[in-house]
């Protein structure tokens, strides 16, 4: 498969070029907002073709996908675009800035017979997995309570529009909640219904929170507390998931390496649980690729990115006003 980037990003960079080098493809053109910072992502990169217009990839039957990693107000124009040109779509998360946005990606994809994935990379993690499978297999009885906690440090290098610039999507809540609310409906197989949440400004940046704390109340009665910051440098990440029959513990299992611990407690004792260590990203790309050959889902399908934005921006609401909010999920037929 040939690729195109839409988006030089640090993601792409670190991540996503050698998933899809892994996975037997090729990465044909990159584009940016600047011809200068195309050029030189492209050089670094050993990407033959760049420039700042969509058309350079666009109008390239040879490339038949498209990753999607630019600021999240870009997505939902550059998404229909390429799926107009006919060209698969795996996209950043948040797939959009709205509801209607991200459901319109969705029903265009539809439309045009082409795959749309978000990249979620979690539900791709080995350890995330390998905790979704104790939950199916009743390891733990019936769920009560999943606390998710996911505060870091956000590196300088990542700061930027992440914490200085609303209208490009700016915020923790976009960056790292809309996360937590796949991670939930993965692991926990069900849909969060209402949300209550608290948002603080610690001064990190402008105009955008940088952290925040939300309960979910989810259709079996399960309870889900989360945990999202800019601001931690010492906080770890993970995630307890408490049943009537045991407990799960996942420690550091919350970043883009294959890396953390899983215990089991349960009546029998305690057990560190095994899950394989491979690459996330190699993982979904190889998902995405198997979608786009008619043999099973993406990872994260866009569907998938719909709901989670549906969390995310809830518990954005119900900080901002204080009150209870009802996720809604009209938008995803």
């Amino acid at each position: 498969m040939r690729w195109g980037l839409i988006g030089a990003s640090t993601i792409a960079e670190q991540h996503m070029i050698g998933a899809i080098r892994a996975t037997g493809g090729e990465v044909a053109a990159v584009v940016s907002t600047t011809e200068a910072r195309a050029r030189d992502f492209a050089t670094q990169h050993a990407i033959p073709a760049h420039g700042s217009v969509l058309s350079l990839i666009l109008d390239d039957p040879a490339i038949g996908a498209v990753y999607i990693s630019s600021t999240n107000e870009k997505h939902h124009a550059q998404a229909l675009a390429a799926i107009a040109a006919g060209k698969h779509v795996l996209c950043e998360k948040p797939l959009a800035m709205t509801l209607d946005e991200a459901a319109q990606m969705v029903a265009a994809a539809e439309a045009a017979g082409v795959t749309f994935a978000t990249n979620h990379h979690l539900r791709c993690s080995g350890s995330h997995r390998a905790v979704r499978a104790l939950i199916a297999a009743g390891s733990i009885g019936r769920v009560l309570s999943l606390r998710l906690f996911h505060a870091v440090h956000l590196p300088a290098n990542l700061q930027g529009w992440r914490i200085n610039d609303a209208g490009a999507g700016g915020g923790v809540i976009p960056d790292i909640t809309v996360h937590d609310a796949d991670v939930a409906r993965f692991l926990l197989a069900e849909d969060p219904v209402t949300v209550v949440a608290q948002m603080s400004a610690s001064g990190m940046g402008q105009g955008v929170e940088d952290s925040v704390m939300s309960v979910w109340a989810m259709p079996s009665g399960a309870m889900v507390m989360s945990h999202e910051s800019f601001t931690h440098p010492f906080a770890g990440s993970g995630f307890e998931i408490h049943g009537t029959e045991g407990s799960i513990f996942a420690r550091g299992v919350m970043t883009q390496l294959p890396k953390g611990e899983i215990e089991l407690l349960t009546a029998r004792g305690r057990e560190f649980v095994p899950f394989p260590t491979h690459n996330l990203y190699v993982q979904g790309v190889q998902d995405f690729l198997s979608a786009i050959a008619g043999k099973g889902q993406p990872a994260a399908t866009g569907r998938d990115g719909v709901a989670s934005l549906a969390v995310a921006l809830a518990v954005r609401e119900a900080a901002r006003t204080g009150q209870r909010q009802t996720v809604d999920y009209r938008r995803i037929a």
